[in-house]
């Protein structure tokens, strides 16, 4: 999925068909001159229905096509004959969808299960065919109903993504190059700020064929919980995460007070991020020598205390099964309490 295709909110307009008129047919065959009503009562309107998919990531699909229109009932036919009901329209979205009132952005509902499917738009009701009217002084009703009228609703498709592992990190923290090395990602890498702009997932290949999800989200920068750069807009992607991996380069002026900053500005914007499992990583740990990683690790012991923390360099391709196998053993910690 490249970085431009990455489509996480969108606006659509939807229609859901109309009823089917009943018929108000009179019966009519050889031998029966006067005959009773027999008109059969019309189709339902065609629903509008959100569908999950495990296979998409994105809304880029929803990108050019954003009106969706549901098949119209038939009506009703003679021989007390039910009308066909509507084509339904099914859109597909990826796990971790949030269908959203564009007026008040209230959640109307949320999408997190492969084939799981909810009504958006309800079809409009078959009007009843003159059959129905039939009593002992009405014996020939002429009269049916017409079908109900479809809905037609504009609302917000969001997307949160649903990886296992986020990476959180400033700019240029290294996290794009390493999500291209732990996984078949292949995220725009440069040496500049907000080189990512938009979420990358990869799948980490794990041992004996298993995988995981790791998602690389846009550098945070000190202020983000308030929308300051591309925080804000971007930090809900990091709500769906079981697992966080906070990275902080090796180069950095203070490695603990970055890991502040980063761990204040979601506990700003989310207080129960804070609740989610942890994991630091020091990247770009090549530059360092044996005696300069002995003296930080001396100091890092004291400062994160239960926090766990590891040396990588994913250039240098140092501690990267390391850090899989410590992922892997934190996602799976409550299946081995069991």
């Amino acid at each position: 999925m490249t970085e431009g295709n990455f489509t996480d909110y969108v606006k659509i307009n939807v229609v859901s068909g109309k009823g089917g008129q009943g018929s108000s047919h009179l019966r009519r065959e050889k031998y029966v001159a006067k005959g009773g009503p027999d008109g059969g009562d019309g189709g339902r309107g065609g629903h509008v229905i959100i569908k999950g998919n495990k296979d998409l990531w994105t809304l880029y699909h929803f990108k050019f096509k954003k009106h969706f229109k549901a098949g119209h009932g038939e009506n009703g036919g003679k021989q007390t004959s039910t009308g066909a009901d509507g084509a339904d329209v099914y859109l597909e979205v990826p796990l971790g969808t949030q269908i959203k009132d564009p007026e008040t952005n209230e959640v109307l509902f949320e999408i997190t299960e492969h084939d799981e499917e909810k009504i958006l738009a309800n079809g409009g009701k078959g009007g009843l065919g003159n059959w129905h009217f039939k009593s002992a002084t009405n014996q020939t009703p002429r009269y049916s109903q017409p079908g109900l009228p479809g809905e037609e609703l504009e609302i917000l498709l969001e997307l949160k993504l649903l990886a296992d592992v986020g990476l959180v990190g400033f700019p240029n923290a290294g996290k794009s190059t390493l999500l291209s090395v732990i996984t078949s990602a292949k995220p725009k890498i440069g040496d500049y700020e907000f080189t990512t702009l938009k979420p990358n997932l990869g799948i980490v290949e794990y041992r004996d064929y298993q995988t995981f999800v790791m998602a690389d989200i846009p550098g945070i920068i000190e202020g983000a919980s308030e929308g300051k750069g591309l925080g804000h807009y971007f930090l809900r992607h990091i709500e769906r995460n079981s697992t966080l991996l906070f990275l902080v380069p090796a180069d950095a002026k203070d490695v603990y007070e970055e890991y502040e900053i980063l761990l204040n500005e979601l506990q700003k914007y989310n207080p129960e991020l804070i609740d989610k499992d942890r994991l630091v990583a020091i990247s770009k740990s090549d530059m360092l020598d044996d005696e300069l990683k002995s003296e930080m690790k001396a100091q890092l012991d004291s400062q994160f205390g239960d926090v766990n923390y590891m040396f990588i360099s994913s250039v240098a391709q140092q501690g990267i099964q390391q850090l899989k196998d410590e992922l892997w053993k934190m996602l799976n910690k409550a299946e081995t309490k069991i």
